[in-house]
């Protein structure tokens, strides 16, 4: 019996259709080119819609059912929804001990676990490229950090991390082409054409990792390092941390190549009264940082397998994290050190 494959299908053009056809999905371009998929040979293992195509219904509850993983993303490729099926709420413990663990003090171990996996990831990246390592901090120091209120610790961490992830992107941005050169790291609503391109790769990886803290059936709303607000998913913020490192890596060496003329500058609505302009990828090149992510994605590192193997996919090492983690919340581990990776 040959290997199973993982397929992905993935419409990040514009005028493509997804059917069901005898067992098949089946995928017809703007041109009326037609890709068969069938469903019982290969495993597909996710479906990428970008606006600007069509799925029919049929077609999504083949995947709901066989719980195949479905991002819709908008024409400037950002994810704004997935697919779930009605049976990923089916399994409560997890959660409930996740509940638990932000009121019973394993929070805390768990917050300050994020902070020091995000500082030792940093200095991985720094290394390779021959800059400055952050300063040497030890774990007592983060243990040391103590109060009866999870909020007042997360405070204290997040000023940590803050400090360090300056000190951090101010060399990193050092190794970017002259011209394209921000002087600081911004997150939202930022102006300049890279911090852009850092968040809609940050974006893809939030996907990612979300998917995978709802396989793992944990609540992405109820995190332990970022702060628990209306329509935030923080501990996908918090999972994010872990992985960071290898989106800035990857655009270090993305980057280089880029040119002026690949960024468009548009005008945006910033308050009722004001606009203000922000430089993006353009659409081909958009294009091209989505594919070149998603094969990223499988890319594989030297982390062993939790059953069999020594290497295995970055999506994969995501995955194993998230079920790693929940096993550590309902004391089925003792203990819970996220894997990080040496870069190539």
């Amino acid at each position: 019996m040959g290997k199973v494959r993982a397929e992905k299908i993935v419409l990040d053009s514009f005028g493509s259709f997804v059917g069901m056809e005898r067992g098949c999905f089946i995928v017809k371009d703007k041109h009326g080119k037609v890709e068969r998929y069938p469903l019982f040979e290969n495993e597909i293992g996710e479906v990428i819609l970008k606006s600007g195509n069509m799925i029919s219904t049929g077609a999504l509850a083949s995947m709901g059912f066989w719980g195949i993983d479905v991002l819709v993303l908008t024409q400037k490729g950002r994810p704004v929804a997935m697919l779930k099926s009605l049976e990923d709420d089916s399994h409560v413990e997890t959660r409930l001990c996740q509940y638990e663990a932000y009121n019973n003090g394993k929070g805390v171990q768990i917050a300050k676990q994020f902070v020091l996996s995000k500082i030792e990831s940093q200095n991985r990246v720094l290394e390779k490229h021959n800059l400055k390592a952050h300063s040497k901090i030890s774990r007592q120091k983060i243990e040391r950090i103590q109060s009866e209120s999870l909020k007042d610790i997360r405070r204290k961490l997040l000023t940590i991390e803050g400090n360090y992830a300056k000190q951090y992107f101010k060399q990193v941005f050092q190794l970017f082409p002259r011209k394209l050169k921000p002087k600081m790291r911004k997150t939202f609503k930022a102006y300049d054409g890279v911090n852009n391109t850092f968040n809609l790769a940050y974006e893809i990886l939030s996907w990612k990792v979300h998917r995978a803290l709802v396989k793992a059936r944990l609540e992405p709303f109820l995190g332990f390092l970022h702060s628990v607000q209306y329509g935030k998913p923080s501990l996908v913020c918090d999972f994010m941390e872990l992985y960071r490192y290898l989106i800035d890596d990857f655009l270090i060496q993305y980057c280089q190549k880029l040119k002026r003329k690949d960024f468009i500058v548009k005008s945006e609505v910033l308050s009722r009264k004001r606009q203000g302009k922000r430089e993006y990828l353009n659409r081909a090149q958009t294009r091209d940082l989505m594919k070149r992510l998603h094969r990223f994605f499988e890319c594989k590192v030297d982390v062993p397998r939790v059953r069999i193997g020594n290497r295995q996919t970055i999506e994969t090492l995501i995955s194993e994290e998230a079920l790693l983690f929940a096993k550590f919340l309902r004391g089925e581990r003792k203990t819970w050190n996220p894997r990080i990776t040496i870069l190539n």
